[in-house]
Formats: structure tokens, sequence, C-alpha cells
């Protein structure tokens, strides 16, 4: 049984430049309102760590939060989510710079986790993230959130839709809900064995 991530908040930064150094990162990437502070919540089962919000777009920042013990150096990256419509072109185009910049310059990013939306599937962003992540390569794992939300009755449908559309197998996609806990453990194994 994975013991919850012993996870503290470090500091954000609005420039990868702004970042220390470290031994290894664990990126989340994934598009607004797709619940990546509500899962960093439930890794690392604390309420409050990251700052949730009902309205998309509340990550602007490079948050990191770092595994204990304090100065390990071992963290989780939450990157801004992308798609936020109703932020100005400027500011769009200034966190897409950040997010690009880090995760082509950021030499100890060991793997990035895609968070997917698990009850509406990969949007185009999404796909041309993943596309983008192949070119540059770069290592990703694919993690649907939202798992709640899919009705018991459909979630194999929904599982083999979403695997297709991502042209993986669906042993290649760990599904997750924040709210009920459903599959934190098996995340929280994978990210403990990546932080090493």
């Amino acid at each position: 049984m994975a013991e919850p991530l012993r996870l503290n908040f470090v500091q954000s930064a609005a420039r990868m430049e702004q970042l220390p150094d470290s031994v290894i990162e664990v990126a989340m990437v994934g598009r607004s309102n797709v619940g990546k502070s509500s899962l960093i919540n439930a890794l690392a089962n604390r309420r409050n760590l990251a700052r949730t919000s009902k309205t998309p777009g509340a990550t602007r920042l490079i948050n990191v939060y770092e595994r204990e013990p304090t100065g390990s150096g071992r963290w989780l990256v939450d990157l801004p989510g992308y798609g936020f419509s109703t932020a100005s072109k400027s500011e769009q185009r200034r966190w897409s710079g950040m997010i690009e910049t880090y995760l082509i310059e950021r030499e100890t990013l060991a793997a990035t986790l895609v968070l997917i939306d698990g009850e509406i599937g990969p949007t185009k962003l999404d796909l041309s993230t993943v596309e983008w992540l192949e070119h540059i390569e770069c290592s990703y794992r694919f993690v649907a959130t939202k798992m709640d939300k899919v009705k018991p009755s459909k979630r194999h449908r929904r599982s083999e839709e979403l695997a297709s559309r991502l042209e993986v197998d669906k042993a290649e996609i760990v599904w997750v809900s924040a709210a009920k806990r459903t599959g934190i453990q098996d995340l929280r194994a994978t990210v403990d064995h990546i932080l090493g």
C-alpha cells in the first residue's frame, strides 16, 4: 500500500530561470480544470496543499512541491493549465512559453504526467500537446482524471475510447478520482518510483 507522498510547497515561479537546482522532477501538464491541484492534494492526502478553484486557470505559475526530507531536491511540479480561453492572448502566450521552456530545457525532468479529463476525453489541445511532447522526446505517461464522473456502466467503453484516441494500450492509462481516491495508490507508487 503506497503511503501518501510527503510533499511540501517550495515556491512558485513565473519563469524556469527562477527555479533553484533540483535532483529529479516529475511534471504535471493538462488543460485548465483537469484537476491537477486536486490530484496533488490527493497524492499527499492533504486538503489545502495545492490551491484549488472552481474557476479554470487558477494555476498561473510553475508551482513546486518537494518530497520530504526538505532539501531532497525531488520535486513534483505543477505547470499552468492550457486552454484557458478567458485569459488575454498575451497571458496565454506567456504561459505557453513558460511551459515550453521548462519542458525543453529542464535537465532534471524525468517524466511528465499528461492529465486527460476522463469524463470528456482528450481535446484537440491535449492531442497536440502529446504530439509536441513526442517531437521534443519528452517522456510522458497518461493519467485520466475525474473517474467518478464516468458512470460505472460506461467506464469500460470510455477506457477503450480514450486509449484509442491517445493511440496507446488501455493499461498505459492510469485512471484516478481525486474526490473518491480511486487509483491514487497506483499513481502515488508511480511518482514515488520515478522520484526514487
